[in-house]
């Protein structure tokens, strides 16, 4: 076990090395050819900020990966890995998604085009065996069949990608929350003795670390500030999608039984996916399209409260963290069943979303729900 925590370290490692060394060359690029995402009325940022920040994340991820197996079989003379028919239909999606992301960071695309492929990726999965088989209890259910988890599982790889493309608002956001919820899959996965994922995770983590270093602390003036644009948000929501399933997935000849299989799951994501429901109810109840932009998001709520850009961003991590701790107690100590648990998150949820409502009414700013 310790060469594989030295391996998952080693790609962390690299893949930041990567990112340091690359994030600055794309900003200089982007000044060159004039990439910029530039300011408007929906928008919280006031200077234009170059947007290819997230192109560099999957090629970092899939380069530190592979350095890190070849220097794990130099050490060792094992072979971690195998090639499956799940790795090879996960890879062809997650090009299509990063594909549909680059072009429209660089070119622009509707959002139907992007819900079309978003659709047509996540469907590769479940064909080739993956997808969600057991909902371990939740409302009294447990074994799924195909026919019903292969659109479920569809369902929940679009939503997650959908969820951080849209909390990516605010400066760190999505690269936090995903920071986060990576290292509570990778936690899981080490668990179950998954090492090849691990070394998968730990590579996105990696990259992500200087992507918020600029991101958050980067000088917009000196042209050192930088977003992840759709092709990171996407990629970031896809992987973290694949990662759901596959944890949540009961497959008995790669890792036994786990009761707690999708409720951990969820709970890596629970900010952003309960706040896209929250913003889709709105929406559908003021009668606007779904596909729409505003301002309705947590971000944009805590800012309408009276916060800074970093406080709400310190908030909604403190809070993904706390519901998190949660249901770990909820599971682990008190052995609550999973429909139970979901259901006290989301009283908790709306209760966080009627204090924040609270308090933008007291600095005499519109609420919505």
């Amino acid at each position: 076990m310790s060469q594989y925590l030295l391996i998952t370290a080693s790609a962390f490692v690299l893949s930041a090395l990567i990112g340091f060394f690359m994030i600055p060359q794309i900003m200089n690029y982007c000044k060159r050819k004039k990439l910029y995402d530039i300011p408007n009325e929906r928008k919280v940022h006031k200077n234009a900020i170059p947007r290819l920040g997230g192109i560099i994340f999957m090629p970092s991820m899939l380069l530190a990966f592979l350095l890190a197996l070849v220097v794990l079989d130099k050490v060792t003379g094992e072979e971690p890995i195998t090639i499956s028919l799940w790795t090879c239909t996960f890879l062809v999606s997650l090009m299509l998604i990063y594909a549909v992301g680059t072009v429209d960071d660089i070119f622009g695309l509707g959002a139907r085009s992007k819900f079309t492929v978003q659709i047509a990726a996540a469907v590769l999965l479940p064909a080739s065996g993956l997808y969600i088989n057991n909902l371990y209890g939740f409302m009294g259910i447990h074994d799924l069949p195909f026919w019903a988890g292969a659109p479920l599982t569809v369902f929940i790889i679009v939503y997650i990608d959908n969820a951080i493309n849209l909390i990516d608002g605010i400066d760190g956001l999505a690269g936090g929350l995903a920071f986060l919820a990576l290292g509570g899959f990778l936690a899981c996965f080490l668990r179950e003795g998954l090492y090849t994922y691990c070394v998968l995770i730990a590579g996105l983590m990696g990259v992500l670390v200087p992507y918020l270093y600029f991101n958050l602390f980067g000088d917009p003036k000196k042209n050192r500030k930088i977003f992840m644009g759709d092709s990171g948000s996407l990629t970031l929501g896809f992987i973290l999608g694949f990662l759901f399933v596959k944890f949540a997935m009961h497959n008995p000849n790669v890792m036994t039984y786990h009761k707690d299989g999708l409720i951990l799951s969820i709970t890596m994501l629970i900010v952003p996916m309960f706040d896209v429901v929250r913003v889709v109810l709105v929406r559908l109840r003021y009668g606007r399209p779904l596909f729409d932009a505003d301002k309705n998001h947590i971000h944009h709520k805590l800012m309408r409260s009276g916060m800074t850009q970093h406080q709400a961003l310190a908030a909604i991590l403190t809070l993904a963290l706390l519901f998190a701790a949660l249901n770990i107690v909820m599971v682990f100590i008190f052995d609550v069943e999973l429909t139970y648990v979901l259901l006290t998150d989301i009283l908790l949820f709306i209760v966080t979303n009627h204090a924040i409502n609270i308090t933008i009414h007291r600095h005499g700013e519109k609420a919505f729900v």
